[in-house]
C-alpha cells in the first residue's frame, strides 16, 4: 500500500479496488467520498452511514480531487445553437 505525497490519508494498493485511491486504506474511494459529498447530505448524516470516515479524510479527498484536476479548456459545440 503507498501515500500520494502530501495525503497522508489517501492510500493505493494495487490488490484493492483496483489501485483506485482510497480513504486510509479502507475499501472506500475518492471517487465515493466526492459522490456521497455531491449529494448534499450534512455531516451528521456522512457520519451516521459512514462511521469510519473522519474529517480530515473528507478535506483531504477534496484536496486532492483539486490537486489532480487540471485547467483545460473545453470548447463548446456551437453548431447545435
Amino acid at each position: 500500500m503507498r501515500t500520494f505525497h502530501g495525503f497522508d490519508r489517501i492510500t493505493s494498493d494495487p490488490k484493492m479496488l483496483g489501485g483506485k485511491p482510497c480513504i486510509r486504506g479502507l475499501r472506500i474511494t475518492v471517487q465515493r467520498v466526492l459522490e456521497i459529498l455531491a449529494q448534499g447530505p450534512s455531516w451528521d448524516l456522512v457520519r451516521d452511514d459512514y462511521p469510519e470516515i473522519e474529517e480530515p479524510d473528507v478535506r483531504q479527498a477534496l484536496a486532492f480531487a483539486a490537486a489532480f484536476l487540471t485547467d483545460t479548456v473545453i470548447p463548446l459545440d456551437t453548431s447545435a445553437a
